[in-house]
């Protein structure tokens, strides 16, 4: 599981929908928040209808190459209608229903990714879609309480894939409380660490920050998202009527 790749390259080889069926029935068994199952998959299988979704994702073009094409939702709409059905008043209106839901659709996404790599199928999910969160829900025709999380395409891979070193343990775990002592210098060997194995390509946005020396990965970064980016997720999260109090 560690070696893990991203995969953007896919041989000309169809998923068999029966495979993908069957790696959405093991996604949809993990682990779920209070057994509430908020999660969905959409498969995009009419072409029109792919199309349309990644023409909104333009800048990621490699998606158009996979074979297969999956749509990952969050769902507090169910749980919200048990409530209707059985004539009570839904009482946790609040930040945590969209939490809880968001989690949800998180896990089922990374137990498919696992379940896919185990028969040798390679992913890479996709955030952008939630750049156009409000076109995405018209298209899929998402009802309130139901948003996109995420989309994954999927296929056979055509080359080994992308592995990303990562933060090392001394950075990510703790040890009874949280501590980001000394954080500054291990983020900036992780930095040297991953240049000598994985360098970036190019720099982003030079016109505005130039060419830097040493270019890792808390540069790219900070350069990432220094650019506005979805300041408009909470009202669409709130036309969906989630209370964010």
């Amino acid at each position: 599981m560690a070696d893990r790749r991203a995969i953007r390259r896919y041989a000309d080889k169809p998923v068999d929908p029966a495979l993908l069926e069957t790696l959405c029935a093991v996604a949809l068994a993990a682990p779920s928040k209070s057994d509430l199952q908020q999660a969905d998959i959409i498969i995009m299988s009419d072409e029109a209808q792919r199309a349309k979704l990644q023409a909104l994702i333009p800048d990621n073009a490699w998606i158009r190459e996979a074979p297969a094409f999956l749509v990952f939702c969050a769902n507090n709409r169910r749980h919200r209608l048990l409530f209707e059905w059985r004539g009570q008043p839904f009482v946790n209106d609040h930040l945590d229903s969209f939490f809880n839901a968001s989690v949800d659709a998180g896990i089922v996404l990374a137990t498919f990714i696992a379940a896919a790599d185990r028969v040798g199928l390679g992913t890479c999910p996709v955030s952008a879609i939630r750049n156009r969160a409000s076109d995405v829900s018209d298209l899929l025709a998402l009802p309130d309480h139901v948003f996109p999380v995420a989309v994954l395409g999927i296929g056979w891979p055509s080359f080994e894939g992308v592995l990303s070193p990562r933060l090392g343990l001394d950075v990510t775990v703790h040890r009874d409380r949280y501590d980001d002592t000394g954080l500054q210098e291990k983020v900036a060997a992780y930095d040297k660490r991953r240049r000598a194995v994985q360098p970036y390509a190019t720099q982003r946005y030079t016109d505005r920050f130039g060419e830097a020396e040493q270019y890792g990965w808390s540069d790219d970064k900070a350069r990432q998202y220094s650019v506005p980016e979805r300041a408009d997720f909470g009202a669409f999260a709130r036309g969906k009527r989630f209370n964010l109090d």
